[in-house]
């Protein structure tokens, strides 16, 4: 079994801009969904440009969760994406290295976009890394903030209230 262990900020500038490695486009859809709708794990499909993933995440709000990606044919992906999930999101993944830390700094579009956040995978929930000044607030634990919950609720459709503080629902 896979655990991810990994954290969320939001990104405050365009500082990290610079260090751009690399960046893809991906489109994503869920086959099922958050954990607040009742479901054990959220399984999604993702395609970014000719290769196509499946994952399935534990639906748990925290840093470590049980996870499992395995490569699915392009056309398997295109076909679930476009009669299988509902809303899809979109977003650019950049990958910027601080040192020797990689962040995947997730520029969103469509219906999430005005939304950037990075993460950092880790080796262990207790691990150091750096803390560059384009590094805004931590939302590890708000679930609105998961790819899932965006996903069923996009950044467009919250109120200033969720945007200020909080967690959505389904």
């Amino acid at each position: 079994m896979g655990i991810e262990i990994e954290r969320k900020f939001l990104v405050r500038g365009d500082g990290w801009r610079a260090a751009i490695e690399h960046s893809a486009a991906m489109r994503q859809g869920y086959l099922t969904g958050a954990a607040a709708c009742g479901a054990l794990a959220s399984v999604r499909v993702r395609v970014a440009g000719t290769q196509a993933w499946l994952n399935i995440k534990q639906a748990v709000v925290g840093m470590a969760r049980a996870e499992f990606e395995y490569p699915i044919p392009l056309a398997d992906a295109e076909t679930m994406l476009g009669t299988l999930c509902g809303r899809l999101l979109e977003k650019t993944r950049h990958h910027v290295r601080v040192g020797a830390t990689l962040f995947e700094v997730d520029e969103f579009a469509g219906e999430n976009a005005g939304l950037v956040v990075a993460e950092v995978e880790l080796p262990a929930i207790d691990a150091a890394f750096p803390r560059p000044e384009w590094l805004g607030r931590e939302v590890t634990a708000l679930h609105r903030y998961y790819n899932v919950a965006l996903a069923e609720h996009p950044y467009r459709d919250w109120s200033a209230a969720e945007r200020a503080a909080g967690d959505a629902a389904c």
